[in-house]
């Protein structure tokens, strides 16, 4: 437990009771306080007693008063005020099993925390939720929760999760259903593993989980090109992709039948590789699963519709600029690029899709294209002076990409000015158009 006072705000609720720096939070309400759960959970009522403990190992009990919700204004040595839980799984598909080695130390780390599920939106496998997590989850209501299921079925999920727990951990999907707590749940597409009746039965059981199985997320397995010696996996192709948005669409038809909803929906990438349109906005049913993948393209292009629609015809055209983003994405944004040429004529930009060499080239994902094979691959390819960069490429939107190169380096090398955007059209379009910077 780390409950060490470092930080009080102003004219907070703490600092207006005489909370004092390098105090330890230890009770509210008389009920001990382990980790950030518990401190939001049991502080969030207008009136509370908190005993705290002095560095000189002195109790006392402070009382507050605050509005109902508000936060006491602290902030502790570590976020979760207790040890992030790592992974204990050896998944088949195991995404950072494929990074090479050498890269910075905290990229080999996997989170299964279901406290980072609910506050962060990370995804969890419940391998290492006790029956005392589970009922604290449900006990507090602790809604959403973001899950990656994979299978529904005991045996296969043990053995694509690498863990004896993998299968009996299932308990707890159901008891959350049971009890109420909306998951959005996730399954990595694993060609030969939980693909065909898998996937249907898969996407049957959670489906019956509605309403709280909120949304289903099915997003293909990334395969880099340092699998070695491990388990052998196929990547997911235009076939198989196809096969599976069927099995979707299914599952879809039938849920919009029974329930209304479809709450199931396959991820931007599933669609490329299909080389299928991809879908409007209605087929995401609000976007439940943005920040996994699902819906980005189809609101990236519903945004930059809208802001056209302020835009003069035959406005003055900027200066030229590079767009630089996964090979996925680049028949995209070539035609993002188009519509707004459609008002600005003159409009001189190139999108370029980067080669991922560093990890392989069945990896086409923007979010994982590195600083080198940018700088490789950019040097005497530009057009213009601008290069406009998805934030995704850059880790936690620091400024730093996977490979330890940064922005600065590619000015430097490529001598051009670097823009890293979020993927928002409407600042897309500011961006290109110069009304940004």
């Amino acid at each position: 437990m780390s409950a060490i006072i470092t930080k009080i705000d102003p004219r907070s609720p703490a600092e207006k009771a005489g909370l004092q720096i390098g105090e330890t939070l230890l009770t509210c309400g008389g009920r001990a306080i382990r980790d950030v759960l518990d401190y939001k959970f049991y502080t969030y009522d207008p009136q509370l007693i908190l005993e705290v403990q002095g560095k000189d190992g002195a109790k006392r009990t402070v009382k507050i008063r605050k509005h109902e919700g508000q936060d006491l204004g602290l902030e502790f040595e570590t976020y979760l005020m207790d040890a992030q839980k790592g992974c204990a799984n050896r998944c088949v598909f195991c995404f950072i099993d494929q990074l090479p080695r050498g890269m910075r130390q905290s990229l080999y780390f996997k989170d299964d925390d279901a406290r980072l599920s609910f506050l962060l939106g990370n995804y969890i496998t419940m391998t290492n939720l006790s029956d005392e997590d589970a009922d604290r989850i449900i006990r507090m209501k602790i809604s959403p929760l973001n899950i990656s299921v994979h299978t529904t079925d005991p045996q296969l999920r043990t053995k694509m999760l690498g863990n004896p727990n993998g299968g009996s951990s299932l308990r707890h999907l159901e008891a959350f259903a049971k009890a109420g707590v909306k998951i959005h749940a996730q399954v990595v597409a694993c060609p030969g593993w939980n693909d065909g009746d898998q996937m249907k039965k898969t996407l049957a059981d959670l489906s019956a989980m509605y309403p709280s199985v909120e949304s289903v997320a099915v997003v293909p397995v990334g395969i880099t090109k340092h699998r070695q010696g491990l388990t052998p996996l196929t990547p997911v192709g235009e076939k198989e992709a196809r096969d599976m948005i069927e099995i979707i669409d299914a599952q879809r038809a039938a849920n919009l039948k029974r329930y209304d909803t479809a709450i199931v929906t396959a991820a931007d990438e599933m669609y490329l590789k299909a080389h299928l349109p991809m879908p409007g906005p209605d087929y995401y049913e609000g976007y439940l699963q943005l920040d996994n993948g699902v819906g980005l393209m189809s609101l990236f292009e519903e945004e930059l519709r809208g802001a056209l629609l302020m835009e003069d015809e035959g406005r003055e055209a900027p200066s030229p600029f590079t767009i630089a983003c996964g090979m996925a994405a680049a028949p995209f944004m070539e035609r993002m690029v188009g519509l707004i040429r459609e008002k600005c004529p003159g409009l001189s930009g190139k999108v370029i899709g980067i080669r991922n060499e560093f990890f392989g080239e069945t990896v086409d994902v923007s979010g994982l294209v590195t600083g080198g094979d940018l700088l490789k691959q950019l040097k005497g390819n530009l057009n213009g002076d601008r290069l406009l960069l998805p934030i995704v490429m850059l880790r936690d939107k620091q400024n730093v990409f996977l490979d330890d190169v940064t922005p600065q380096d590619l000015e430097r090398e490529l001598g051009v000015s670097v823009h890293p955007l979020e993927i928002d059209g409407g600042v897309f379009l500011d961006a290109v158009l110069e009304q940004s910077f």
